[in-house]
């Protein structure tokens, strides 16, 4: 079931505004229907839907710009799986935020943007751009506030979309709407409180089952739709009852962090055995994954004879990525219940692959952590993958991990462990560097019981350079981990060895610690594992932020950097 309001908590206070125009009434709304925590930053055109949502208990949450803000609203409706809410001003407010709005698309993000607008009337406004345009440009929905008399309606329909569709939903508010008294309006019917998701076809299920219960090395991998859900307890069953392997794209990292058949992640991240028995499998049941290049790693991860089940709830996806012999167009979870109660109606029960050699060899090598590699730090830098260890040892294990793009990207996805799906942070669908800073702030809002590890390189953390300010303000117990290498990292190791100048794509190095201090965050520069000792300290209080400086070896190559540059990846 997906219910049609966010999780919040009941009990928070309100305060009657004492406008009463349409700002409060979309405000009101947006209450009614759950919000309690906005991203954002102010202008004169979202001013007063903000400061009514403030003066109904609603905590906003300001950044330094508004690609960020709207990234931490990204971050926490990841880390939460309600709607994000992001405030952006006019014109360029809402054009600020359109790279972190093309990830939020990508990636299906649940969001509701609102961004204010000119009036219609006014044609020669300085703000006037075509937001409408802008945001389906990059994959987002558009939504207007029309009228008065409509505003409540269209305050609704734009976060029920949002909900619903799991897209980001820009909501243009003209200020002359915003600023108009409140027109009557005709009684709106109540919203259902759910609404039920598709249930799989029945002889898709009896396939599906005689197909797994036939197989003698099955694979279940999971996408990111498997963990939105809900579908982790079910799959595990089903995984069970047939003896089938576990894996998971990059995107539901986390998944079955503790099993002792899983094989990680699927795709250019995959440890060398999962890269061994993933192509091996006779049959793969595939739930809620596109299958892109990533995570076949441009199909050499699906054996020439594997036969493919994809199950998905959009049709677009099923057969897209990979050939599949059966595609069932259902909810996850539904599918992988159904599945599961009739294979334990047959009294199914199969070893599969799941004999003592293979939980053996998982055990010995199923994390990249247990695999050797020669050591590249020398007296001036770290080797990221004995950074990232050592960090990935100094933490509580419950904590939540957000990462950036760039060619570090894929050391803390390999290295840092994760207790859940939800707690792995990964807006990485638009490929863009500048958006982990602000996602991990989101993450760090969300739960702010556990750590927060923000992984940026040195390019990233200078594009979100003001929300550290932001950082500091917010207090709260995240870590921030600067891959510093003092280049764009993936164009110097791709473009180098093809034999380039690459005088263009290196940088002086920049004391990210000296800066941090500056801004009030207590920081440490790393150069040795030695230097860590702080960490420790850290780690044992949580009492506020805190960033590492980590002077990486720029010589590092990171092993996957080759498949993000093939074919049409780049």
């Amino acid at each position: 079931m997906t219910e049609l309001r966010e999780g919040a908590d009941p009990s928070v206070p309100t305060t009657e505004p004492h406008t009463k125009i349409v700002a409060d009434e979309i405000a009101r709304e947006l209450v009614e229907l759950g919000v309690r925590t906005v991203f954002g930053l102010l202008g004169s055109g979202n001013f007063l839907v903000t400061e009514a949502l403030r003066q109904r208990g609603v905590r906003i949450v300001g950044g330094r710009h508004e690609g960020p803000a709207l990234a931490m609203a990204d971050g926490y409706a990841r880390s939460t799986g309600t709607v994000g809410v992001c405030t952006v001003s006019t014109g360029p407010g809402l054009t600020n935020t359109v790279t972190a709005l093309g990830e939020a698309a990508k990636s299906r993000t649940p969001l509701l943007v609102l961004a204010g607008d000119v009036p219609g009337r006014a044609v020669r406004n300085n703000f006037r751009v075509d937001q409408h345009g802008i945001a389906e440009a990059v994959g987002a929905v558009a939504e207007r506030i029309h009228s008065p008399g409509t505003a409540v309606a269209d305050t609704r329909r734009a976060y029920r979309r949002a909900l619903l569709e799991r897209r980001p939903v820009v909501l243009n508010l003209p200020t002359d709407v915003q600023e108009s008294d409140v027109a009557p309006v005709a009684p709106l019917p109540a919203l259902p409180p759910a609404i039920s998701a598709p249930a799989p076809d029945e002889q898709a299920v009896a396939s599906t089952m005689a197909m797994l219960a036939a197989a003698e090395r099955p694979l279940i991998l999971c996408g990111r739709g498997a963990a939105l859900s809900g579908a982790g307890p079910a799959v595990e069953a089903l995984a069970d009852r047939v003896g089938a392997l576990l894996a998971t794209t990059a995107c539901a990292h986390g998944l079955y962090a503790d099993h002792r058949y899983d094989l990680g992640i699927s795709g250019g991240f995959s440890t060398p055995l999962a890269a061994e028995l993933i192509p091996q499998a006779d049959v793969v049941l595939v739930l809620g994954a596109s299958l892109t290049y990533w995570t076949t790693r441009h199909g050499t991860l699906i054996g020439e004879r594997s036969r493919v089940i994809q199950v998905d709830l959009e049709p677009s996806v099923i057969g897209a990525g990979a050939p599949v012999e059966l595609g069932i167009l259902a909810d996850v979870r539904a599918t992988a219940e159904a599945i599961a109660e009739t294979l334990e109606a047959g009294n199914v029960q199969r070893e599969g692959w799941r004999t003592p050699e293979i939980a053996a060899r998982i055990a010995e090598r199923g994390r990249w952590a247990q695999e050797p590699f020669t050591d590249a730090g020398d007296d001036d830098h770290i080797d990221p993958r004995t950074l990232t260890i050592e960090v990935d040892r100094h933490l509580p294990a419950q904590r939540a991990v957000a990462i950036d793009s760039g060619h570090f990207l894929g050391f803390p996805s390999t290295y840092l462990e994760v207790p859940d799906a939800a707690a792995f942070v990964f807006p990485n669908a638009f490929q863009s560097v500048g958006l982990g800073l602000g996602a991990g702030i989101g993450a760090a809002v969300a739960d702010p019981s556990r750590p927060t590890v923000v992984a940026v390189g040195d390019g990233g953390a200078l594009m979100a350079l003001g929300e550290l300010e932001t950082i500091a303000q917010l207090g709260l117990p995240i870590l921030v981990l600067v891959y510093n290498d003092s280049s764009a990292g993936a164009e110097t190791h791709h473009f180098g060895p093809l034999g380039y100048p690459l005088d263009i794509v290196t940088f002086p190095d920049v004391d990210f610690a000296a800066v941090a201090r500056g801004l009030g965050i207590p920081a440490m520069t790393v150069r040795s594992p030695d230097d860590l000792d702080e960490l420790e300290k850290w780690s044992s209080a949580l009492d506020g932020p805190f960033l590492v400086d980590a002077k990486v070896h720029p010589d590092v190559r990171a092993h996957w950097i080759e498949e993000a540059f093939r074919g049409d990846a780049h």
